[in-house]
Order: C-alpha cells, then structure tokens, then sequence
C-alpha cells in the first residue's frame, strides 16, 4: 500500500461544513490555510511565503468530533492521506489538494484547549457503535 501520509499545520480558512455521504455517514470538509515563514537575514525579520490552500475531509465520528471543536480561524494540526485531485469545470482543468484526514487537533503551540471524551452509544451486545 503506497500512500502519502502528510502532516500539516495552519490555520482553519472556511468554516467546516457538514455534509453526508452516498451511504449516509457524516462527512466535514473545510479549507486550510499554510503560510511558511523563514527569517531574512537582510532585513532580519520573519517574512510570510506564499499561501497554500488545502482542502480538509473526514468522516465519520472525527467528522462529528471536528464539527463540535474546530472553527474557522483557528490554528490546527492534520495528518491523513495526501490526494491531489484533477478536476474539469466548465473546460477548465484544475487540481485540488486535498488530505483524508485519520487526525485532526489543535495546534498547542499557539494556545490551549481542553478535551472532552465523547460517550458513543453501545449496542445490545457491548460493542460500540459504529460512528
């Protein structure tokens, strides 16, 4: 299996935005914005690079979970399944970058943030159920 697992930091561009999947599972996706910053030694001082914009999605009980915790502005840290996607719109060919993301949290170099265990329902027989 040859996946590209990335990691990346930034900051939350759009809102993240609720929608379901063909089989009805939960499903966000939100754009995130990376600016590097490198030190120039001629004016010395840290200088923003160019933004990159990525296209986040999750599913599932993170997608809930990211829903409930993260909102636009905010400085977070993904990691998951790098894609780039082409796509054609009214003749116009573009790529998409987009990661599957298997983790999402805040950046705690920038703040804090409290965790809250999230109690999933069971089913008859003790097992969790399927988010």
């Amino acid at each position: 299996m040859n996946e590209a697992v990335v990691t990346i930091t930034g900051n939350v561009a759009t809102q993240p935005e609720n929608r379901s999947t063909e089989r009805g599972d939960s499903m966000v996706r939100f754009r995130l914005a990376c600016t590097p910053r490198r030190h120039d030694r001629a004016s010395d001082s840290f200088v923003d690079l160019e933004t990159s914009f990525v296209t986040v999605v999750c599913f599932r009980s993170l997608a809930e979970n990211v829903l409930a915790s993260i909102g636009k502005g905010e400085p977070v840290v993904v990691s998951g399944r790098l894609r780039v996607l082409e796509r054609e719109r009214e003749g116009r060919s573009s790529l998409t970058v987009q990661v599957d993301a298997h983790a999402i949290g805040h950046d705690l170099n920038r703040g804090t943030t409290t965790f809250s265990r999230v109690k999933r329902e069971t089913t008859q027989a003790g097992n969790a159920a399927a988010a």
